[in-house]
């Protein structure tokens, strides 16, 4: 309970304007309701039992009596209309910062903390957890106006017939008891569903984004039947919810109807003993039914608490994770290639398994550096932390003398560029997904995006595509093939012209022609800028000027291809390896058909 009232509490000091007016709107439904019982119990009194015993009335009674109901319930109406619209209006407000907060906060986390959370977890947390977390603001306002309804209605019921009033409110201990019950048997059980809703999320998104992996290898059915049993999973958890609301739901819609039939069993006896007229009766029977309903109002927004403080706990644990990155003032904004220097550099994803260690390495302006090594041996990190998507743990790594944790936000990527393994692709056009911020309708941005595509020697294959620049490429660009997807994300890169240009096995897809080209194409460039390449090909690694040979997370050597094919055997039977195993397969089938 102290967990939810602060998380509205919250919701009302960054919306209090309109948290006032939803309250007042709601307190006019109040106030409006009371006004209905005394309309009632008025033109009970003085239009319909009149007509009773005289057989007749009076036009100037009715059209009062009318009056009076309409205008009440006409402003009714107005306060029912306010407290809903405004109500909404406040709740989608802070659904909305909350995602955006979330949101911000992804993009300021480093890439290592992402590395520990499932993507599904993380939507999640932007989506149905900042929903829930919000929940009760809907019933909130009018839970407020109730208070005034009910305090109005006490009041009114107080100054009608004290002796009624007591029997009446007898009942209310038993409805405190029985919320106060339905809220310890709910809670539990609604943090459950809530946590099951996000490990539902991770499931679907795992298997549709590993949709290739599953279908290839025939996981259908095991895929369906582990999400079916998380599933199943939350459905009975709701389920269990809805049977504890099912039980509790009843009972505190019949106490009030019990209270009222209490006060009118009581109120029959006092108007035969003469102790009250039969409006005031009406009215105060009235004036109870319509309690009914503020009470489970209140109710409402209890039943809401548990699951908004799930909410608000999961999306806290997002907004105040740790380990987002500092930055300085700092601008690169230096011209031409850029002068790479990393020294003591040493990271791990897990600080007791470092995955680098210790590494120096200088890049003159200019350069092209292949960087070689067998699975592990720290590459795709090199990559990321010359980005600047992570930081070493101790060491240091420049950029034109400048330690990169000095340099102001977005820096970096103003004049570093990465084209990762794993190509990605927005659900755009080839345009859109190559320009990005840029004005797509802007001549000069179209110019400057072929000049990217020729580059990267994706012009021909978008040029004969159906609206060329225009087409779509679907989601992750599935409708390109492997190579092409690379080359759009390489001319991506290029568009920007960056002063450093990071390849991670970025052109792995592509045939080894048009990848030369590539690489050719790159050199040529090369007065604007530096290039690390992360390399496998013997061909490619002889394109570049100098290599850097990483095993075990250091760098083993470093020079030349030809200096290191001669001088480090690591490096010599990684590089070999495709061929020294032709010439063995070629050897034994040469010995084999001389023994046939």
């Amino acid at each position: 309970m102290r967990q939810g009232l602060k998380v509205i509490g919250v919701a009302i000091r960054t919306e209090p304007r309109v948290f006032t007016a939803a309250v007042l709107s709601s307190g006019l439904y109040g106030v409006m309701t009371v006004a209905s019982s005394w309309a009632l119990g008025r033109a009970t009194e003085h239009v319909v039992l009149p007509a009773f015993r005289e057989g007749r009335t009076s036009a100037g009674a009715l059209t009062t009596a009318a009056l009076l109901i309409i205008g009440v319930a006409v402003l009714k109406a107005l306060g029912i209309m306010g407290r809903r619209i405004l109500a909404g209006i406040m709740q989608y407000r802070m659904q909305a910062a909350s995602r955006r907060a979330v949101t911000r906060q992804y993009l300021r986390l480093p890439l290592a903390w992402h590395h520990r959370h499932p993507t599904g977890q993380l939507l999640s947390n932007a989506s149905s957890d900042a929903e829930a977390a919000w929940g009760p603001l809907a019933p909130l306002p009018m839970a407020v106006g109730v208070i005034v309804m009910l305090v109005t209605a006490a009041v009114a019921i107080l100054v009608t017939d004290p002796v009624l009033a007591i029997v009446g409110f007898l009942i209310f201990p038993a409805i405190a008891v029985l919320n106060l019950i339905y809220q310890r048997k709910l809670s539990p059980l609604a943090t459950r569903a809530q946590q099951l809703r996000a490990e539902v999320s991770e499931i679907a998104h795992e298997s549709f984004d590993g949709a290739l992996v599953v279908k290839t290898l025939g996981r259908e059915d095991a895929e369906t039947a582990r999400f079916q049993a998380k599933a199943d999973e939350l459905r009975d958890a709701n389920i269990a919810v809805g049977r504890v609301r099912g039980l509790f739901d009843p009972m505190l819609e019949a106490l009030p109807t019990l209270g009222v039939l209490a006060v009118l069993l009581v109120g029959a006896l006092r108007l035969q003993s003469g102790g009250m007229v039969a409006g005031e009766l009406i009215e105060i029977a009235y004036l109870f039914t319509l309690l009914a309903f503020p009470i489970r109002a209140l109710g409402w927004v209890l039943a809401e608490l548990p699951r908004s403080v799930v909410g608000w706990n999961r999306v806290q644990d997002v907004l105040d994770a740790s380990g987002s990155m500092e930055y300085g003032t700092a601008r690169l904004d230096g011209h031409g290639p850029a002068e790479i220097e990393m020294s003591g550099v040493t990271y791990g994803y897990d600080p007791e398994a470092p995955v680098l260690r210790d590494v120096g390495l200088g890049v003159t302006p200019g350069r092209t550096v292949a960087v070689v090594g067998p699975t592990g041996s720290g590459k795709s990190t090199l990559t990321q932390l010359l980005a600047r998507l992570i930081d070493p743990d101790r060491g240091a790594v420049r950029v034109d003398g400048t330690d990169l944790r000095e340099a102001a936000r977005g820096a970096v990527s103003e004049v570093v560029a990465l084209v990762p393994q794993q190509t990605f692709l927005f659900d755009d056009s080839v345009r859109g997904n190559i320009a990005l911020d840029r004005d797509t309708h802007d001549r000069s941005t179209d110019e400057q995006v072929w000049a990217a595509l020729r580059l990267a020697q994706a012009d021909g294959f978008v040029a004969a595509l159906p609206e060329g620049l225009d087409t779509r490429v679907g989601e992750r660009g599935a409708t390109l093939s492997g190579g092409q997807r690379q080359r759009i994300a390489l001319a991506r890169a290029l568009v920007r012209e960056p002063r450093l240009l990071i390849l991670d096995d970025a052109t792995s897809s592509v045939d080894p022609q048009v990848e030369k080209r590539i690489l050719y194409g790159l050199r040529e460039g090369s007065a604007r800028s530096t290039v690390i390449v992360v390399a496998y090909r013997m061909a490619t690694i002889a394109l570049a000027d100098e290599v850097v040979y990483l095993e075990h997370g250091a760098v083993a050597d470093h020079g030349t291809h030809e200096e290191l094919l001669a001088r480090c055997e690591g490096y010599r039977n990684l590089v070999t390896a495709y061929e020294r195993e032709e010439a063995e397969r070629a050897a034994i089938e040469s010995d084999e058909e001389v023994v046939a």
